[in-house]
This record gives C-alpha cells, sequence and structure tokens, in this order.
C-alpha cells in the first residue's frame, strides 16, 4: 500500500497545442480507492499513463509515498496496470501470463508457483490455469489480465477502463468482484472509466475531469450532492439532474424565482443579498428523486399535468413541464399517475441546488425552509 500524490501535474504534445492535462492536483490516502471519471477525451486516461509512466509529464510531480516518481522508468515505479485490452499473450497460458512478470523479476520458481495459486484462488481461475486466452471468454479474459497485475504485489494499481468489453450483465457481476477484491487487498487503486455508476459504486474518492481539468475532487456522496458546477451536476446521476433556468425577480424585499408549469404558478423565495439579481440567469437543480408527488416530506407544491410516463421496474419515471422545460419525477410504480392527469409536483425546497447559468458554478446557498408549506421559501440566496 502506498500514497499517491499529483502536484500540479501539466501534459502537453508539443508547442503551441493546448495542455491535454492542465494543474492537475490530486492526493488520495493508501489503501484507497480513486475514480478518474469523465467523457471521452476528458484526459483520463493519458493522466492513468502519466502515473504508470508509460507517458513523461511536461510538468508538475508524481509522488509515491512522498517520493517523486515523475522521472523514473515504468519498470522501476513499482505500478501495475490493467489496460482495456487486456493485452494477454496469446501463444501462453493462463498460468504463462500470470507468471511472466515475475519471471522477468527472476522471482524463485517456489514463491512463482505460490503467487500463481493465490491469484488463481482470488479471482476463481483455478480451472483455467491450462487454457489459452482464445479458449476464453471476455469476463475469463478480464480476471487473467487482473490476475498478472495481482501477482506483482506492487504498491499501486492503475485499472484503464477494464469492464468497457463485457456485456452489462458480466460488467454488474465484476464490479462487485472488484470491489470485493479490494476490500480483502486493502491495496491503492486508480481506476479510470467514462460510466457514472461504476465511479459512485467503486471509489472511494472520485476525480470528475473535463477537457483535461479536475471539476470536482470528493466522495462519491459529496460529489452526487454537492456537485460544484453543471457539468459534474449533469454527468453524475441516472436519471440526470433536472435543470430549470429562472429569472429572479424583486418582491418587496427579497428576490423570487417564478415557477409556471402552465397548470400552476409558484414564486420560491430566494432570500435577501445586496446583489442585484435584474437580468440575471439562474438554473435551479433537482435531482429526480427529490422530485415526488406532493405529501409528506415535500415543503414546494405545484400543480402540473403528466406528459410522459416510463416504468423502469423498482421506478416509474414521470415526465412534467415546468419553465417550458422538461422535467423529470422519480415515483414508486405504485404511485405512478396515469398519462394526462394532473398531479401536484412536491420537493423539499432546502435539497434544491442553484448554479449560475453563465458561468455554471453552483452557487453558496444555506437552508431557509419555512414552516409553512405554502410559503415555498427554497433557500437564502448567498451569492458565489
Amino acid at each position: 500500500m502506498a500514497t499517491l500524490e499529483l502536484r500540479n501535474v501539466n501534459k502537453s504534445y508539443g508547442s503551441g497545442l493546448p495542455d491535454t492535462l492542465k494543474n492537475i492536483q490530486l492526493s488520495i490516502d493508501s489503501g484507497e480507492f480513486l475514480i478518474l471519471v469523465g467523457p471521452s477525451g476528458c484526459g483520463k486516461s493519458t493522466l492513468m499513463n502519466c502515473i504508470a509512466g508509460l507517458e513523461n509529464i511536461t510538468g508538475g510531480e508524481i509522488l509515491v509515498d512522498g517520493a517523486d516518481i515523475s522521472r523514473m522508468s515504468p519498470k522501476d515505479r513499482d505500478i501495475a496496470m490493467v489496460f482495456q485490452s487486456y493485452a494477454l499473450y496469446p501463444t501462453m497460458s493462463v498460468r504463462q501470463n500470470i507468471e511472466f512478470g515475475l519471471k522477468i523479476r527472476k522471482v524463485p520458481a517456489a514463491e512463482i508457483d505460490q503467487e500463481v495459486a493465490r491469484v488463481a484462488k482470488l479471482l476463481q481461475i483455478e480451472h483455467l490455469l491450462g487454457r489459452k486466452p482464445s479458449q476464453l471468454s471476455g469476463g475469463q479474459q478480464q480476471r487473467v489480465a487482473m490476475g498478472r497485475a495481482l501477482a506483482r504485489r506492487p504498491k499501486i494499481y492503475l485499472f484503464d477502463e477494464p469492464l468497457s468489453n463485457l456485456d452489462a450483465k458480466l460488467r454488474v457481476e465484476m464490479r462487485t468482484e472488484m470491489k470485493l477484491m479490494h476490500q480483502r487487498l486493502k491495496t491503492t487503486t486508480v481506476y479510470v472509466t467514462h460510466d457514472q455508476i461504476e465511479a459512485m459504486t467503486l471509489g472511494d474518492k472520485v476525480a470528475v475531469m473535463k477537457d483535461g481539468i479536475i471539476q470536482q475532487f470528493g466522495t462519491p456522496s459529496e460529489i452526487y450532492n454537492e456537485p460544484a458546477n453543471l457539468f459534474v451536476a449533469s454527468f453524475i446521476g441516472s436519471p440526470p439532474m433536472n435543470f430549470i433556468p429562472v429569472k429572479p425577480v424583486r418582491e418587496g424585499s427579497q428576490w423570487v424565482a417564478p415557477l409556471d408549469s402552465g397548470h400552476g404558478h409558484l414564486n420560491l423565495a430566494l432570500g435577501h443579498t445586496d446583489q442585484d439579481l435584474t437580468g440575471r440567469e439562474l438554473i435551479l437543480g433537482l435531482r429526480p428523486e427529490q422530485l415526488a408527488l406532493a405529501g409528506v416530506g415535500t415543503v414546494v407544491q405545484l400543480p402540473a399535468q403528466v406528459e410522459v410516463t416510463e416504468p423502469t421496474g423498482p421506478d416509474t419515471l414521470v415526465f412534467v413541464t415546468i419553465n417550458g422545460t422538461k422535467v423529470c419525477c422519480r415515483v414508486a410504480p405504485d404511485q405512478a399517475p396515469a398519462l394526462g392527469a394532473a398531479m401536484a409536483v412536491g420537493f423539499d425546497a432546502g435539497k434544491a441546488l442553484l448554479f449560475d447559468a453563465q458561468s455554471g458554478e453552483r452557487l453558496a446557498i444555506q437552508s431557509n425552509t419555512p414552516a409553512e408549506p405554502s410559503a415555498g421559501n427554497i433557500a437564502q440566496f448567498k451569492g458565489r
């Protein structure tokens, strides 16, 4: 196990070209599972390759246990990597693939046999040791690739989208196995994925990337409940967060955000602020599970009409329109209203988020929910 720290890491592929990685700063403790998540082309695999030493950084430092490894050869970094393509040797058996790295390091034969047996038992591939990669399924090949890395007992494991080639059912199974494996081994791990479900379920810490920049770094709960900006809020969560454009207007001594469903109107109080919000466009953010039929636990109630329903099994997604925007509500199947029915959309105003439409940044707000539900007071606006 080892700590991993990245200090102002930059990567460029030539003068005049924009940096692929821009001032990356991350720090994870020994034994933690770090997820690098983001859309294709955001720089997450490049960052992984830089940690492994497969690509050189053009600025900053990469430290393992406090020692700078930025200029070390990959073979000297004591880091094992599992590639998306598995990269198994086709002419070697499963046993030979797993023990190859140990033989290169001239580990005694008795120790190699012990490590192969340990890894094979851990991954439940004892019966496959004599087979060639062409005789294995995708899931079995993925386990062999993991086994080759596990046999080395490195300080850090790197996984570059190892489940992306598997079918949906097998992905879920292997995701669970990887989490169980990490709980047993407690080895520092960095895992790259574009799948936000994998990010939320596997990681102790999550770094959300876009255009070579870390948009937010924190626990899965922090990323989900307190997204730093519109990009993070939209990327993490399935179905994604609802974004409702609002234009604040002054009402007496405070600002309010009008909400109109076409079947009802409501002014949400934004509280008092010295800032002039005239003409400023804000975005109200609400998770689908925060929107439900008005009732116990809801504060704001807005009449609306059901336009679309999508049964998913455990939930039913109900769509209505607020401020000209299609909004998704997640309700229990036995509570789902009929298509075209009138419903009162309810939500706890204190859990709503506000974003600046121009910058995308989340605004700092303080819950100020009133005792009377009809007041519909969302939060006290505190500015950026």
